[in-house]
């Protein structure tokens, strides 16, 4: 039995998905991991992972019109604005979706569907510099 633990830093330009499937999958690679389970975590309240389709961009652009409509950036219900108009409706985003992604690994290759991949949403609309931790135990 394997463990091993890693961070990738992931730079955002403002709100929307970035897929960063190609970072996790090279992080495996290089380690000849086999099979097992790889955990990512999201060490941002700001922020959240998600498995999406990575074929249409509309997807993508649909995700962030819905929660748009959803949680209003400078909702005068908001009384956390801290860091602006779109910091409490930022962490309402976060609490809706996950920080947390299981995924198993099988054969050397991450078990997701033909359509899927592994995605930071970013909930802010100014650029950040995301951390996910990435934790592997297996063979």
């Amino acid at each position: 039995m394997r463990q091993s633990f890693h961070e990738l830093v992931i730079p955002t330009r403002g709100r929307g998905l970035i897929e960063f499937t190609s970072s996790v999958e090279k992080w495996i690679a290089e380690n000849k991991f086999r099979d097992g389970l790889l955990t990512l975590h999201l060490k941002h309240t700001s922020a959240s992972l998600l498995i999406q389709e990575n074929a249409d961009p509309d997807v993508r652009r649909d995700l962030d019109t819905f929660f748009a409509r959803l949680v209003h950036d400078g909702d005068p219900i908001f009384v956390h604005t801290a860091e602006g108009d779109d910091d409490m409706a930022a962490h309402i985003r976060t609490a809706l979706t996950a920080v947390n992604l299981s995924i198993p690994l099988h054969g050397g290759e991450l078990a997701l569907g033909t359509w899927q991949g592994i995605y930071l949403w970013e909930h802010r609309t100014h650029p950040h510099s995301r951390r996910i931790a990435l934790h592997f135990i297996g063979e």
